[in-house]
């Protein structure tokens, strides 16, 4: 068997060092052992690999441990990270956030109720924007312990990490300073906000849901995970909004429903009726939403024949098996269901899936992406 190059040696024994000065690392500002390995003195091009393949959240552990640290991380980081950068409110923390999955890079916490006693012990201290902030790992994720005003300590944190990796905050999840902290964001970056979820499983201010669905021009997607008021109503037309989830959507009524302009609109607990559904699928056949691609409704009672009523000779039933997922990462298994063609040619999966007590009416335009 052929021995391993001298090259391949110095290669393992780099990462292994490297790997090892990690492991050892624990966010301290106070000297550490003299690693296997001196890191920093390799060439850029094997020092800039490694510093891509490390996760976000090490190397925010890293940056901490002195000036140069955080200087060859942000000077050699070049790999595009999975997932956009989310700040979040709701828990106050930072992560990569995918459509299923939020990869915490970073949580700002001010209480010392759950701490535990090994926590407390190993917690050490770090200097940002020239305060000592405490630090320390909680199952699994890097904690800074901020005093007093956590919004401030998370707006100060969403800088050092956006600094360390040159990026921008992509998305918001936001539930009690909605409002500002979208427009904090905005006014931050050239490059405005993608998403703004809405986490606050109570009851969303009447005046935060119109900002954020017809005053905030900027934002494409939207998530609403709370109720509205009673007696709201939202008058006039919507803005073109790519993405709309609406978790609540018994307000939405089929004259709002008319005036969107939207990729992906998906309503959870409407009260549309059948022939509400009905108009909307006309309205879309005579180029009404003309961007669209998905639309989905779940109500109480859907009859998909009173939905297809007066539209049956236009429609073609399909009962074998497709999978349909959007540009946003919606997934929708499509065991049957009419395809009907618009005037253009462009043709629409109508479809009803039951969902326990409920059902959900979907409506998928094919193709699914523009590259497909």
């Amino acid at each position: 068997m052929t021995s391993p190059s001298p090259l391949f040696r110095l290669l393992c024994w780099i990462i292994s060092g490297f790997f090892q000065t990690i492991k050892s690392l624990f966010i301290p500002n106070i000297p550490l052992p003299p690693p296997p390995f001196p890191l920093f003195h390799l060439p850029y091009l094997p020092l800039g690999r490694i510093i891509d393949f490390m996760e976000p959240d090490a190397l925010v552990s890293l940056s901490f441990c002195s000036r140069k640290s955080y200087s060859v991380i942000k000077t050699h980081r070049r790999a595009p990270f999975s997932g956009r950068l989310c700040v979040s409110e709701y828990d106050r923390k930072l992560s990569f956030s995918t459509f299923r999955k939020h990869n915490c890079v970073l949580r700002v916490s001010s209480s010392y109720a759950f701490m535990t006693s090994k926590e407390s012990e190993e917690m050490e201290y770090v200097k940002i924007n020239w305060m000592y902030v405490g630090v320390y790992r909680s199952n699994g994720n890097l904690v800074l312990q901020w005093y007093g005003d956590t919004t401030k300590g998370l707006k100060d944190t969403t800088d050092y990490v956006t600094d360390l990796f040159n990026i921008d905050v992509s998305e918001v999840c936001v539930f009690k300073d909605a409002i500002k902290m979208i427009k904090w964001v905005n006014r931050r970056q050239k490059t405005p906000l993608k998403k703004v979820v809405y986490m606050n499983w109570g009851v969303i201010p009447s005046e935060v849901l119109i900002y954020i669905l017809r005053d905030c021009t900027t934002l494409p997607e939207i998530s609403i995970h709370a109720e509205a008021a009673p007696n709201f109503r939202f008058s006039g037309n919507f803005r073109n909004i790519d993405c709309l989830d609406i978790w609540h959507g018994k307000w939405v009524t089929i004259d709002n429903l008319l005036t969107m302009d939207g990729i992906v609109i998906s309503l959870e607990k409407s009260t549309l009726t059948n022939t509400d559904l009905n108009v909307f699928l006309r309205h879309w056949l005579s180029g009404g939403c003309p961007r669209l691609k998905l639309f989905s409704a779940t109500t109480g009672d859907v009859d998909i024949l009173q939905v297809l009523h007066g539209l049956m000779h236009n429609a073609v039933l399909v009962e074998n098996r497709r999978d349909y997922t959007s540009l946003f990462g919606h997934q929708w298994i499509l065991w049957d269901g009419y395809d009907i063609k618009r005037s253009d040619g462009v043709t629409a999966t109508v479809h009803y899936q039951p969902l326990g007590a409920t059902g959900a009416l979907v409506i998928a335009v094919w193709p699914e992406a523009s590259d497909n």
